[in-house]
């Protein structure tokens, strides 16, 4: 049964393998400023060796403890099954203004072989009471509007269209039932 953990060295390999995976899409390139990006940068290429998945619990941590400058608190969690990783999802604790534009309290991403199996759905709403813990009653959530995946999987969850920016459409998400 998958569920949401905080990173583990545990599952570096698993992590890891998912890491080139993403990048075989493309990412982690200089253009793509998501935060999956700037963790490949930062960590370096995902070998699953225990310095590489040190730096990237170190990445991860970072985040909340001392966040870089254009950035937020936000604590990442991890959508694992048994020694399986197959996404992330990172809350952020409160919102800039570019966030409250672009961004929103919490972005996903689940790893290309474990998509269309309903995880983002359900990772959504595993993170969405840890939100409401944080004080957050309705989180802004943000997608491409292209990215009709990612609507489905914020409208599943109560998500209701508030407006589209600069290519984005962003909803509004209730976080307590």
């Amino acid at each position: 049964m998958p569920a949401l953990i905080l990173p583990t060295a545990r599952l570096g390999r698993s992590f890891a393998a998912a890491l080139r995976e993403f990048q075989t899409e493309g990412r982690g390139g200089p253009d793509d400023r998501s935060l999956l990006g700037n963790l490949l940068r930062d960590a370096g290429p995902p070998d699953g060796t225990d310095a590489w998945i040190e730096r990237v619990l170190d990445f991860e941590r970072r985040l909340t403890t001392d966040p870089p400058g254009d950035f937020v608190p936000a604590t990442t969690y991890w959508w694992t099954d048994a020694d399986t990783y197959l996404g992330r999802i990172n809350l952020r604790h409160r919102l800039n203004d570019d966030l409250r534009e672009i961004g929103g309290h919490i972005g996903y991403d689940i790893r290309p072989t474990a998509r269309r199996r309903g995880h983002a759905t359900a990772m959504l709403a595993a993170v969405l009471p840890r939100a409401a813990a944080l004080g957050i009653t309705e989180a802004l959530i943000t997608c491409d509007t292209d990215n009709t995946a990612s609507r489905k999987v914020i409208e599943a969850n109560g998500g209701v269209l508030e407006d589209e920016r600069g290519g984005k459409l962003r909803f509004r998400v209730p976080t307590a039932a």
